[in-house]
């Protein structure tokens, strides 16, 4: 089975500064992306979602921009196909208004409840810094 790449565009009503730290560390994901997110000392994040761990690594980072996360292969489909999750920030010139892009490249095939979910986990953001 083949991954879906979802993308989609939340406003957050917080700077770039202040949400950075909610995006690329195990803590500040940990409040609101994943039941759990702990890191190893080979920099390995392990995300627990509904009692299932998911590893990866930060394949890139720019501070105060994005951060991408490439899970570890489970599959040999996987290896040459890695699933990954990408968040960026990105600001309005214009109104200087703050959107968390998510990128989202997984198995995950039905769009509608892609959209909804990740609704659902920005929200949890959006709780948390009032944003």
């Amino acid at each position: 089975m083949g991954k879906n790449k979802f993308v989609g565009e939340f406003e957050v009503r917080a700077s770039q500064k202040m949400l950075f730290p909610y995006i690329s560390t195990a803590s500040g994901l940990a409040q609101w992306f994943a039941d759990d997110v702990n890191i190893n000392e080979d920099k390995v994040y392990s995300f627990e979602w509904d009692g299932e761990e998911h590893k990866a690594t930060k394949a890139s980072q720019r501070t105060n921009h994005h951060v991408k996360f490439e899970f570890v292969p489970e599959t040999e489909e996987d290896e040459d196909d890695p699933a990954y999750i990408e968040l960026k920030l990105n600001v309005n010139e214009l109104t200087q208004s703050v959107f968390l892009q998510i990128t989202d490249y997984s198995d995950l095939d039905d769009a509608e409840e892609q959209q909804d979910l990740w609704e659902n986990i920005v929200y949890s953001l959006k709780e948390l810094i009032g944003g």
